[in-house]
């Protein structure tokens, strides 16, 4: 009797070292896949309400939500160098940036002085972001030179909309100082103009940008072009610039207006997993066809790693290399 209690019992030890084992005979699965686990939420930082930004990241947070079953809200900020800080800080997982601006954060330079930026990594490029110096027909301005003593909104504090703007002030010898500046958000700016209090204003957005619809709709608005002697001049400094014509017909302009763009990404925070991180990234451009947004056009496998001049991160890197865009 005592005998097979002891068969019994070494037997029952036996069973139950086999099941903590798992049947492969691997220790403590449960405990790897921990770290792996997918949050139940995200945060998708975008920009200001009457931007691009904000419509174009509420249908991509849509998607995700659909396709990996993790909710993702889309959130209104005050855009790129606000939203790079948030990723820097934790605060937020997704975000949309200009390229320009987190290449800056990467390198600790411009507003990112003394404050590199080490935890954020590319998803990919989305479409052309254009640098739009918004006025009237009847303002007097027609060159960038004819800014000077004028009231000028660069845009928001934190945004990459003032970076830009004091890069192409600077290519034709102008600085801050020279302009009675304004740190407004799209919708001040477009409002100040239609109200008489500024003159101008720099809008980094793709085109056409709902704030300045809005303003074409009781406004004669043009754009001030860039000539191209500057725009070699602004490239060849910065090379994340290119150039960029808006149509004629775009806000009734008459005719195109050559400018400049840099590119709008999606950036995120190295926490997320490269499992969840490779959802997100095929969730977004597998399904670019339920984007209807006029820069869903731009969203594409193909251009996704157009300018992005940051690492990648491994999720995305995943992804881009099974559909073979990338090697």
């Amino acid at each position: 009797m005592k005998k097979f209690l002891f068969i019994t019992t070494l037997l029952l030890a036996l069973s139950m070292l086999l099941v903590a084992c798992g049947d492969d005979g691997k220790t403590d699965t449960a405990s790897e896949g921990e770290g792996e686990k997918a949050p139940e939420f995200l945060s998708m930082l975008t920009g200001g309400t009457s931007g691009t930004y904000y419509p174009l990241g509420g249908e991509m947070a849509s998607i995700i939500t659909d396709e990996t079953g993790i909710q993702t809200d889309a959130i209104s900020s005050n855009a790129s160098a606000d939203n790079v800080i948030s990723l820097q800080e934790e605060e937020a997982q997704l975000a949309f940036v200009q390229t320009d601006v987190t290449a800056n954060a990467i390198e600790g330079i411009n507003s990112f002085e003394g404050n590199p930026v080490d935890n954020v990594l590319a998803i990919g490029s989305l479409y052309p972001e254009t640098i739009q110096i918004v006025t009237t027909k009847d303002s007097g301005i027609e060159s960038v030179e004819d800014l000077k003593g004028k009231t000028v909104s660069v845009g928001a504090p934190g945004s990459g909309t003032y970076v830009n703007a004091e890069q192409i002030l600077k290519v034709h010898g102008i600085s801050m100082d020279d302009i009675d500046a304004q740190n407004l958000d799209f919708g001040e700016s477009t409002g100040g103009i239609q109200d008489g209090n500024i003159d101008a204003a720099f809008i980094t957005s793709g085109t056409p940008t709902g704030a300045v619809e809005g303003l074409s709709a009781t406004t004669d608005v043009s754009i001030v072009p860039i000539s191209q002697d500057k725009i070699d001049e602004l490239v060849k400094e910065y090379p994340y610039y290119a150039t960029d014509v808006i149509k004629a017909g775009t806000y009734g302009l008459e005719e195109d207006v050559t400018t400049v763009a840099v590119l709008a990404m999606l950036a995120v925070t190295d926490s997320l997993s490269e499992d969840v991180v490779y959802d997100i990234t095929k969730a977004i451009f597998e399904n670019t066809d339920k984007i209807t947004h006029a820069k869903g056009e731009y969203v594409t496998k193909e251009s996704a790693l157009d300018g992005i001049g940051i690492d990648l991160h491994p999720g995305a890197k995943k992804y881009f290399k099974e559909i073979g865009v990338l090697e």
